[in-house]
């Protein structure tokens, strides 16, 4: 049987590793070296949300979902750029969101989505 104190610890890892960290990311088309960079509240997840949207044809970014539709996905990486500490509060998130994705789409060359 678990002791009370085992099953905290393992209640409160599973909590951390349950809690979204935010950050910037970068799409890559090997095919034509194109890149595409973007933030999400929740990186950790962003490429399995952005694969689906990518493979239904349904992306809102055109350029993205062209280049994808014509080299298909094998053609295509993704890349966590930036993770953001997770003390910041909502406001200093965002605002740090938007320089780091400002900044990683200046040295890539690439178009934010």
């Amino acid at each position: 049987m678990m002791s009370r104190i085992d099953r905290k610890a393992l209640v409160a890892a599973y909590k951390e590793e349950q809690t979204p960290v935010a950050g910037v990311y970068a799409v890559i088309c090997g095919a034509t070296g194109e890149a595409w960079v973007g933030r999400s509240l929740n990186i950790d997840r962003q490429q399995n949300s952005l694969w689906f949207t990518l493979k239904s044809g349904t992306f809102a970014y055109r350029a993205l979902q062209s280049a994808w539709t014509e080299h298909g996905e094998g053609a295509f990486r993704f890349e966590q750029l930036d993770r953001l500490c997770d003390d910041l509060s909502p406001m200093a998130r965002d605002t740090e969101l938007k320089e780091r994705s400002t900044r990683w789409r200046d040295r890539l060359g690439a178009e934010g989505i």
